[in-house]
């Protein structure tokens, strides 16, 4: 998808708090074939209710939904990173783990630790003989780090071809307490996951960030994107550098070469702010990230300082800026008193589509930051494809109108729940005129639930309209609206 270069506004909100807002884009939009999602109004030109007085057309952010079975790895366990093998359809997670030093030695030990299933729910950790962990061999611990001393805060990186270096997966991972030059976060490479390549170990960035720094590649800047917790300015202990006693923010720092150490300093992107610390929550533990359709998705670990942690979520347009719902739900919370998750949750971004659901996986303890006692396990949310967040037409009816689209070809597929209401849609032009053959009345209303209807006007299809500039008038009774987008494909002939 082709994203048009974006400026930056900050409008108020609540109590004197802000949110960054990225401007509209140049219209026609070229929106290619990618789903277009309702997450904020990028793509949105108005809506309104046919009941203005009472009713209006709202956002609505729906919350994944736990696993019965969780947790499906249990013990052990810190933040995970998931694939799925697409060739055997095996799914490989890469989770961190520790042993906690003692009074007399209060170093700690890390480790990247792999699992893998054929479900995606029954997990074996294999005992793979790499390396020693509490006195043996005998454990799935799969990297130490370059120097055999530390490995944390994985993650598996989604990367064009030309960056892979011929490997199969690429992993960022964080380091400290080596030799000079081996401290902060570095890439390496493997052809299967389990075995990494030391000689490719590479050192990104030379910071201190005790966290996921995700890795994302940014196709529209051509850059890679690196979020992270820096500490190069904040760090208590370090020669020079007043004690601020916290860094507790998200930065973002990029390069052009994923595998040569990176000359910048990280820049501020995402700071808690008035809605943060009405409910306590007022640090930032960290941000993984996506890359996903034109967007930069963030499951924020939103941190009360020093106990509760759970993920929110965040967006940005143009890799830099981020927004986040004014009222900050939750996307994977703390699970109820006394559970294995009720301390702290770390959401990954790392989603996997099975049918019409992406899985998200996430590290849950079972018990706050601040204590020694707790221990951390595997869970599974589950959430409708592309359903972070839809567009809700009341009751009583009302509209979505898109900005002006050249439509790329293929017919109009449309992510939408209408199973309770019904969703109808009128193709109009710039000026929003109907355009023959497609208004309201040519379709039969949509009454199902689907993350992939195709819309079709007494048989017409959109895929008719290549290259014209048009609008969509999305009508929904009743209905969520999720995503749509242009089919990747020649349109259906006329039945």
């Amino acid at each position: 998808m082709k994203l048009q270069p974006s400026l930056t506004c900050v409008i108020a909100l609540h109590l004197g708090a802000s949110i960054a807002v990225t401007a509209p884009p140049q219209e026609p939009v070229e929106i290619g074939h990618a789903p277009q999602f309702f997450i904020d109004d990028h793509i949105v030109d108005n809506r309104w209710s046919f009941k203005m007085k009472t009713e209006e057309v709202v956002r609505a952010f729906h919350v994944p939904k736990k696993h019965a079975g969780n947790p499906l790895i249990v013990g052990g366990c810190g933040y995970a990173s998931v694939v799925r093998d697409a060739d055997t359809g095996t799914f490989k997670l890469w989770y961190q783990t520790h042993v906690r030093g003692t009074e007399d030695d209060d170093k700690s030990a890390y480790g990247i630790a792999y699992a893998e299933s054929k479900d995606g729910l029954a997990w074996t950790r294999p005992e793979l003989g790499l390396y020693e962990w509490k006195g043996t061999k005998a454990n799935n611990i799969v990297w130490r780090g370059s120097a055999d001393f530390r490995a944390s805060g994985q993650q598996i990186l989604e990367l064009p071809e030309s960056a892979r270096r011929g490997f199969r997966y690429v992993m960022a991972y964080h380091t400290s307490g080596g030799k000079r030059g081996e401290n902060g976060i570095h890439v390496v490479g493997s052809q299967d996951g389990i075995h990494w390549d030391k000689t490719s170990d590479t050192q990104v960035l030379d910071i201190s960030s005790d966290t996921v720094n995700s890795v994302i590649f940014d196709p529209v800047r051509g850059e890679y994107a690196m979020f992270c917790r820096a500490k190069d300015r904040y760090l208590a202990g370090q020669e020079g550098i007043l004690n601020t006693g916290e860094s507790r923010r998200i930065s973002r720092v990029a390069g052009k070469d994923l595998w040569t150490k990176w000359e910048v300093s990280p820049q501020s992107v995402l700071i808690p702010d008035e809605l943060d610390l009405e409910r306590g929550f007022n640090r930032f533990y960290g941000m993984p990230a996506r890359y996903h359709a034109g967007i930069t998705f963030g499951f924020v670990w939103s941190f009360k300082l020093n106990s509760d942690i759970w993920t929110e979520l965040a967006w940005s347009r143009d890799g830099v800026t981020f927004e986040r719902l004014p009222a900050r739900p939750h996307l994977i919370d703390l699970g109820p008193a006394d559970s294995w998750d009720d301390g702290m949750v770390f959401g990954s971004p790392d989603w996997i589509e099975i049918g019409d659901e992406w899985w998200l996986y996430y590290a849950g303890w079972d018990g706050p930051h601040g204590i020694p006692e707790r221990d951390g396990s595997i869970g599974l949310a589950k959430l409708r494809k592309e359903g972070f967040v839809s567009l809700h037409g009341p009751k009583g009816g009302g509209v979505v109108c898109t900005r002006q689209i050249r439509w790329p070809g293929g017919d109009l597929i449309v992510n939408a729940d209408a199973h309770t209401g019904e969703m109808k849609v009128r193709v109009s032009d710039e000026k929003r005129k109907p355009i023959a053959g497609f208004d309201y009345d040519d379709m039969p209303g949509f009454n199902g639930d689907s993350v992939a209807h195709e819309v079709k006007w007494n048989g017409k299809s959109l895929g008719e309209l290549k290259g014209k500039i048009i609008r969509l008038e999305l009508q929904l009774r009743d209905a969520d609206l999720f995503t749509f987008r242009a089919a990747n494909r020649p349109a259906s002939s006329r039945k």
